[in-house]
């Protein structure tokens, strides 16, 4: 197949080309010829409606043939009739319907002639139907009497077939038929017995002829069916009664055949035609037909019958069907048979034609005709479409050979054999040319092929010669023919060159030569590269629901870029360019996106790419993963008191295997409608033997689990209910619980629904005081608690709870001990102490009360602590009591954040579930001095070149008597110190302001102000300023500070910022508490830092911590004391919990029970640390 590349002609081999190697080659138009007959028509109507009939006969040759045409074997002159309209160089006409045209039917033949002879026409015949029409007619009515056979004739009229036949009546309503009315295959209308109910006045036969699109009408016919033929027959009325009572019964008699053909007829079909047998009987009761073949087997296909068994009929009728059939009539009177021997014959089959061909001089000519038929057919031989007359013919001639030997130029002819028998004729020709000419080559030359590399070339050289020429093919300048392995010269010419290489490219001569001459053609083959297909992924797994991407990587040859194509292909269906499924399937040049991917989708994704040369695929394994489909058909079996045997069909595992089924449950009794797991499988298990509870209506569903995830349920299983038992297990986790002193509550854990075991669940509690010996107390309940009065306090009790049911008592249940209810301690600690550890902590040391005297669980020891009075000033506080608690049997604990330099009474008491113990006689203790807190305030209050002036508030505590103050500066430049840190110590602690001099200009600086007490210095308060200029001051102050808009804008200012503070302030005050954070800040403790830094981890504040490289000079007077003692001397306050930085959460949240108010300052705190 060849296509064109280009403008320059590059013709290219596009796929294989095979060409049957032994065809002959087609004789070109330009050599001398015999006619061919090309076309003509066949058997044609010609139909009242058309307006023109074409009678077709082409054909070709050299000399350009002429034609004349027979009718019914006779010359016929297509000049003879004006409506006959003729072409040049054609033999087809065209009739020209003007009316009568039945002058025209009859058998045509057509011949086409030259100087060498004579082409034949097959006949070809031309019907031309008249309208069918029933011939007027007064049809007398028919009278019968009631029993009688009646047969109404149609005779229809003759008319193209297929001939429809319908029995209806005036109204067009159908006639009913069943086995005793039927219709005739010629279509007369039998009875085989009339009843009353047939008489009627509207018979009327249609007959329709659909290719003549008409449909004529036979005038009704009366049929009157009566019980008496004429009312005198008898004499008497009782003989007149009697023959009107009689009913005719008789045996069934043939209608067709006919008696008058005997037992026995012959019916003759046509090979491959339909076999129609009918057999019609009248008799009364109605006769029931049926069928039997007497000789050979029926066809293997049970043979239709039609007509109410009155047919049968044998489609594609073969020699098999060949024959003797019966038919039987019976009745309970008797039976009636017909046989029918049946032939099948077949119209002439060629089992040889004659071939014609190109034949040189000198050679011999060997023509068969032989055909097959039944009748055998005769043959006869006909030259240039006359009969041969063996007489003159030089060549010897027989029923199925002609031969001729040493062929000259002038034994050119065509020759006719036609085989005929009764049902047909055949003919074939054969064209014997005879020629002597130099090769042809039918190939234009310099033509320019191409292929790509691996694919077959194949170089045209089509060649007409006689004799036959010999054609050899040679590449480039090199004489010699091309002989490598993949290079095949067909018997065409052609040049085939197989899995071409990049070296095949160039030019290559196809030389013919023969005796009587010699030519040759240049052809160019070009070879480039093959195209190249990449799909990724290459089998992709994708979940359902999820999207796929797929990309087809294509390499081509750049000189195919103009033809390259790209499609998409799913299972072998081209998929659509543009987007599919409302834009779920995106498909863009080199890219198939799909979205939302569903189980269709699943399959071989083919990319198909095509050059003008040659195709290349690639394809990817789309595989969608998705959960199991549920299973199905679950069946129950091996039923058991305790257990069953359920199995079931696994669902489509799509693509991923199921690595489990989970069985699960719904009982009908407790929980109806909830399912529950009940077991697991795994996953190529599809049967589970199932253990039960008794008394539970189960019903079960199994879902299946792949790596995807679960299935949908399956549909639940029939129900199957175990029978009661007494239960199995006792219940748990038995325990006391009382709430009052003087009570023992026991409670245990319920069974659940589906540990009872049968009906009437109860619990047989049985109790006794541990140590005493005497008789189990015992009551039986139903709820899950009981309750006992009048028990001692705290004392242990043995308790066993058993369950029982209608159908008994579950096992002997184990024993367990509780305690009756609990009552608050009755003592109070002793021997109460403090340890100062520092300003803000302490330890407190007591001694526990007696066991006895704890009367329940003892939870732990409870502090209490309250200020009463500062040391600074004297000044009593009012009474706000603090506590924390220490869990557990311990004596001391550590008490923190408490306020330095002040008096504070202690208490400590033991407390139980019931609640607190008396406390013990209140200890005094006094906290020494701690460092300062931060000052206020730092403000700068007047900078100059190399000075300024520093004012600052006192500490927000003093905690101590000061003993003044620590001034500190440093340059900086942004965040980063860049100079080490002078400290300047003020000894006056009543000075709040200081002036600073020796600053360098133009230099930012960072300012410290520390309080101190004998103590130490507490945290400093900072600020930032920048120096001035050198003379940028005078300039500055004698510029603006004179101006009245400076002064106002001074003023503003002052006022706007007088306002803020104000609002800062209502703010401040009514957010009530502050976090501990903010407390440290305001009562710096360089003690309780220090143990802080010691026992919690070190935190800070960024805002407030010395810069890098001046944290040493910054706090090298603060001094860490030690500690030894741990976190668990620290107890339980009313926030107990550490913050991240270590500090305590809540620890400034003061008791507010008895009597105790909230406090704004140190307060206590509660860890949940135990001993």
């Amino acid at each position: 197949m060849e296509m064109l590349l280009s403008t320059k002609g590059i013709t290219i081999c596009l796929f294989f080309f095979v060409l049957s190697l032994a065809a002959a080659i087609e004789i070109p138009l330009s050599v001398a010829q015999l006619p061919t007959i090309t076309e003509q028509s066949h058997t044609q109507v010609a139909y009242p409606f058309d307006e023109d009939f074409t009678i077709k006969c082409e054909a070709r040759g050299n000399p350009q043939p002429s034609f004349n045409w027979t009718k019914d074997g006779k010359p016929f002159d297509l000049s003879s009739d004006p409506r006959i309209v003729t072409s040049n160089n054609s033999g087809t006409f065209v009739i020209q319907n003007r009316g009568i045209i039945n002058n025209f039917q009859g058998r045509y033949r057509c011949f086409a002639s030259n100087l060498l002879g004579t082409a034949m026409s097959e006949e070809i015949e031309l019907i031309v139907p008249s309208v069918p029409k029933f011939p007027k007619e007064k049809i007398e009515p028919l009278e019968v009497e009631h029993g009688d056979s009646v047969i109404l004739h149609c005779n229809p009229p003759k008319g193209i077939p297929p001939l429809h036949i319908y029995w209806m009546n005036i109204d067009l309503q159908h006639i009913p038929q069943d086995e005793r009315v039927s219709m005739s295959l010629k279509g007369d209308l039998y009875f085989a017995n009339v009843e009353e109910s047939d008489s009627r006045s509207d018979y009327c036969c249609f007959a329709a002829f659909p290719r003549l699109r008409t449909i004529v009408q036979k005038m009704p016919m009366t049929l009157k069916v009566s019980r008496l033929k004429h009312a005198n027959d008898s004499g008497s009325p009782n003989a007149a009664v009697t023959k009107a009572n009689f009913i005719k019964e008789r045996k069934p008699k043939l209608l067709i055949p006919p008696e008058s053909a005997g037992s026995s007829s012959s019916v003759t079909v046509i090979k491959g035609g339909v076999l129609l047998l009918e057999c019609i009987a009248e008799g009364l009761p109605t006769p029931h037909l049926s069928w039997v073949k007497i000789t050979g087997n029926m066809p293997k296909d049970e043979p239709e019958t039609e007509n109410f068994g009155k047919t049968l009929k044998i489609d594609q009728v073969t020699a098999a069907d060949e024959g003797t059939y019966q038919c039987t009539a019976s009745n309970p009177l008797g039976r009636a048979r017909h046989e029918f021997h049946v032939h099948v014959e077949e119209p002439p089959q060629w089992l040889k034609k004659p071939q014609g061909g190109v034949y040189s001089v000198g050679t011999n000519l060997v023509l068969l005709c032989e055909a097959i038929g039944s009748p055998e057919p005769s043959i006869q031989w006909k030259l240039n479409g006359m009969p041969i007359d063996g007489r003159t013919f030089r060549g010897r001639i027989s029923t199925r050979e002609i031969s001729l030997t040493n062929l000259q130029l002038q034994d050119s002819a065509v020759f006719q054999c036609e085989a005929t028998n009764k049902h047909g004729t055949i003919l074939a020709s054969a064209n014997v040319n005879v020629l002597n000419i130099a090769p042809l080559i039918l190939t234009p030359d310099g033509e320019n092929y191409a292929t790509v590399v691996g694919y077959s070339a194949f170089l045209r050289c089509d060649i007409f010669a006689s004799p036959a020429a010999d054609v050899i093919w040679t590449k480039d300048e090199i004489i010699e023919p091309v002989s490598a392995f993949h290079y095949d010269s067909n018997r065409n010419g052609t040049l085939e060159i197989r899995d071409a290489k990049k070296e095949d490219s160039g030019s290559y001569v196809c030389w013919a030569k023969n005796s009587v001459g010699k030519r040759a053609i240049i052809a160019n083959l070009d070879i480039r590269d093959a195209t190249k297909l990449v799909v990724t992924p290459k089998n992709p797994r994708v979940l359902k629901s999820h999207s796929i991407l797929l990309k087809c990587q294509a390499e081509y040859d750049s000189h195919l870029k103009h033809s390259f194509k790209l499609s998409w292909r799913k299972d072998g269906d081209e998929l659509p360019v543009n987007s599919t499924e409302g834009g779920r399937i995106i498909l863009d040049r080199d890219t198939l996106f799909i979205s939302s991917v569903l189980l269709e989708d699943q399959g071989v994704y083919r990319c198909v790419a095509s050059t003008a040369l040659d195709a290349a695929e690639a394809e990817a394994q789309l595989i969608v993963l998705d959960v199991p489909d549920p299973p199905e058909d679950l069946q129950l079996s091996e039923n058991q008191n305790r257990s069953v045997r359920l199995s079931w069909r696994a669902g489509a595992s799509h693509n991923s295997p199921v690595n489990e089924s989970i069985i699960e449950f719904e009982e009908n009794h407790w929980e109806p409608g909830r399912w529950q797991e009940l077991s697991r499988v795994p996953g190529n298990v599809t049967t589970a033997l199932l253990s039960l509870a008794p008394y539970v209506n189960y019903q079960f569903r199994v879902v299946s689990v792949n790596a995807v995830g679960r299935s949908q349920p399956s549909q639940p299983s029939l129900r199957y209910a175990t029978p009661p038992a007494a239960p199995d297990k006792n219940p748990e986790n038995i325990r006391a619980e009382s709430s009052e002193p003087n009570e023992l509550v026991m409670k245990w854990e319920p069974l659940k629904p589906l540990e009872r075991n049968g009906p009437g669940l109860e619990y047989r509690v049985s109790w006794r005081q541990r140590g005493v010996e005497g008789e189990w107390n015992e009551e039986l309940v139903k709820k899950h608690s009981l309750s006992v009065r009048n028990a001692p306090t705290f004392v242990p009790y043995e308790i066993k709870v058993q369950a029982v049911n209608d159908l008994g008592s579950g096992p002997e249940p184990d024993i367990t001990i509780g305690y009756s209810g609990e009552d608050v301690p009755d003592a109070a600690p002793s021997g109460v102490s403090v340890e100062i550890v520092n300003s803000t902590l302490v330890k407190v040391f007591w001694l526990g009360i007696p066991r006895d005297r704890v009367r329940g669980h003892l939870r732990g020891y409870k502090v209490n602590w309250w200020k009463t009075k500062s040391l600074l000033d004297g000044k009593r506080h009012h009474q706000e009591k603090h506590f924390l608690k220490f869990a557990g049997d311990r004596n001391s604990g550590m008490i923190p954040g408490l306020d330095p330099f002040s008096e504070f009474h202690l208490t400590v008491l033991a407390y139980s579930s019931r609640g607190d113990g008396p406390e013990s006689s209140p200890v005094v203790f006094e906290t020494p001095e701690g460092v300062p807190e931060q000052p206020r305030f730092l403000r700068i209050m007047n900078f100059d070149e190399d000075s300024v002036t520093l004012s600052w508030g006192l500490p927000k505590k003093a905690n101590g008597h000061l003993t003044g103050y620590i001034l500190q500066y440093q340059i900086i430049n942004g965040t980063r110190a860049v100079s080490a840190v002078s400290d300047v110590s003020v000894s006056n602690r009543s000075v709040q302001s200081w002036h600073l001099a020796g600053l360098s200009p133009s230099t930012r600086y960072k300012f410290y102000i520390k309080a101190c007490t004998a103590k130490g210095c507490g945290k400093a308060a900072t600020e930032e300023g920048l120096t001035l200029a050198q003379g940028a001051y005078a300039g500055i102050y004698e510029g603006i500070s004179t101006q009245g808009w400076f002064i106002g804008l001074m003023c503003a200012i002052a006022l706007l910022t007088l306002l803020l503070l104000t609002i800062c302030f209502v703010r401040r005050n009514k957010g009530g508490k502050y976090s501990v954070k903010e407390k440290e800040d305001l009562h710096p403790d360089p003690e309780a830092q220090s143990i802080k830094d010691e026992i919690f981890g070190e935190y800070s504040d960024s805002d407030e911590k010395p810069l890098k490289g001046s944290l040493q000079s910054l706090n090298g007077d603060i001094k860490a004391t030690g500690s030894a003692d741990s976190l668990v001397d620290y107890g339980e306050g009313e926030h107990g919990m550490f913050n991240e930085d270590g500090s305590f959460i809540g620890a400034y949240s003061g008791s507010k029970e008895k009597g105790s108010v909230e406090s704004t300052g140190s307060s206590t705190a509660t860890f949940p640390l135990h001993a």
